[in-house]
């Protein structure tokens, strides 16, 4: 797996899951920043958005929705 030993990969699952979610983010930003300069072309109102949004659920991780929740109030608008 990318080259991580076993331990290593087990090390980092047994970071707390605000933890892991931020490795992930760095991680994508890092791919995006690379690649495709994604990052660049998105609007600073919708990062500052994302970004108080992150804030929001670190603080307060039980205002979030599950999956299911989310299809269903989708496919109740539809």
């Amino acid at each position: 797996m990318l080259g991580l030993m076993n331990s290593e990969f087990a090390a980092l699952l047994k970071l707390d899951r605000a933890e892991r979610l931020q490795l992930v983010e760095d991680l994508w930003d890092s791919i995006v920043d690379e690649e495709s300069g994604v990052t660049a072309s998105v609007p600073d109102w919708k990062l500052d958005e994302l970004r108080r949004r992150k804030e929001r659920f670190a603080t307060h991780p039980a205002s979030g929705r599950t999956w299911e929740q989310v299809k269903d109030r989708a496919h109740s608008k539809a």
